[in-house]
C-alpha cells in the first residue's frame, strides 16, 4: 500500500490506525466465495411489515440474511438472502420468515448470475469531491 501511494509504510500504519480510530475504517474480511462453501443461491426479497421500521433488527439477526435496507416505497425492507438452494430458501422463508408476525408480504427475486458484486467503494470519487470543495472555498479577507 506504501508503495501505492508513495509513502512510508510507518506513515501510512498511522494513517490507516486513524482511519480505524474514527470508525472509517470499521473491519476487515476475507472475500469467500458463496458457492464452494454451500450459498450458491442469492435471493433479494422485498418485506412489507404493519409497521415499517419496527423489525429491521429482527431481520438482521437471521444469519442467511446479509444485508437489511429499511427502503422507500411499498415495502419497508429489502433483503439479501444466501442459501444452499431453492429448498433451502423455501425452509428458510417458512422458518425464519413466517415466524415474524410482523411481515404482512414478501416478493423475491432469485439471482440467476451475478455478473459485479463488491463492497468497494468508488473512491476515485474522493480526489473529485476534494477537488470542487477547495476551487469553491475562497480565502475571507479581512476588512
Amino acid at each position: 500500500m506504501a508503495r501505492q501511494v508513495g509513502l512510508a509504510p510507518s506513515a501510512v500504519l498511522e494513517r490507516v490506525r486513524k482511519l480505524e480510530e474514527r470508525g472509517v475504517i470499521r473491519g476487515y474480511a476475507a472475500e469467500i466465495d458463496a458457492n464452494q462453501v454451500g450459498f450458491g443461491l442469492t435471493a433479494f426479497v422485498f418485506v412489507r411489515t404493519s409497521f415499517c421500521g419496527s423489525i429491521g433488527e429482527a431481520l438482521a439477526q437471521i444469519p442467511e440474511v446479509l444485508e437489511v435496507h429499511d427502503v422507500a416505497g411499498e415495502d419497508c425492507y429489502l433483503l439479501k438472502v444466501r442459501a444452499e438452494n431453492t429448498d433451502e430458501l423455501g425452509k428458510f422463508f417458512r422458518e425464519k420468515l413466517k415466524t415474524l408476525p410482523e411481515i404482512v408480504s414478501t416478493r423475491t427475486t432469485v439471482v440467476l448470475q451475478t455478473i459485479k458484486e463488491t463492497t468497494a467503494l468508488p473512491l476515485e470519487k474522493l480526489n473529485e469531491i476534494s477537488e470542487k470543495v477547495s476551487t469553491k472555498r475562497q480565502p475571507r479577507k479581512n476588512k
